[in-house]
Formats: C-alpha cells, sequence, structure tokens
C-alpha cells in the first residue's frame, strides 16, 4: 500500500491524503497505488501541502500503518510535551529566545 503525507501550508501540521482532501489523522489516509505522483503534482501545485511525499504502508484494523518509523513518530503528532514548547503570543516568550 502506498500513501501521500506532507505538511499543511498554513499551520505546519503533518496531514495524509484521503483520496479526496487532506486529513491531520493517519487512519483516514488512503491508498493510491500507482497514481501517488499525479496527486503530489498536482496538489503541491495547487498550494494545498508542502513537502509532500510518498510512503510504504501495511493496512492495519486501526488503519494504514507507515512502514518507516521516522512517518510512525510523524503520524503520532509531537514528540515532546505542548506545555514545554514556546507560545509565540505569550509575551514572555522572547525572553526564553534572545
Amino acid at each position: 500500500m502506498k500513501i501521500l503525507t506532507g505538511n499543511d501550508l498554513k499551520t505546519g501540521d503533518v496531514i495524509w491524503w484521503t483520496g479526496l482532501d487532506w486529513s491531520r489523522l493517519v487512519k483516514d489516509a488512503a491508498d493510491v497505488g500507482d497514481q501517488g505522483e499525479a496527486i503530489l503534482h498536482r496538489e503541491e501545485a495547487a498550494r494545498r501541502v508542502n513537502s509532500p511525499y510518498i510512503i510504504d504502508a501495511e493496512q492495519t484494523e486501526d488503519g494504514p500503518r507507515p512502514g518507516h518509523i521516522k512517518d510512525r513518530v510523524r503520524a503520532l503528532g509531537p514528540t515532546v510535551r505542548p506545555d514545554l514548547t514556546l507560545k509565540p503570543a505569550d509575551p514572555d516568550a522572547a525572553e526564553w529566545v534572545i
């Protein structure tokens, strides 16, 4: 099985091709078969996704499971605690990076 992934242009979130649109949930990813390259070029040209690429995956009862560990980590979300990250809207955030 082949699925598509990339990053949302507005948020930077990891996204997965559903067959019709993009989702933040890997369980929604659709098998693109041999159509992956054509979909990637069309979606990137339309500026709906940043740095899209095709990955191998296996279908499980919970949905697609990316074949490579890098993409399995991407599918799970951030690997740091959100409460420890900088918040750009926080007026005190600047003092942490200066």
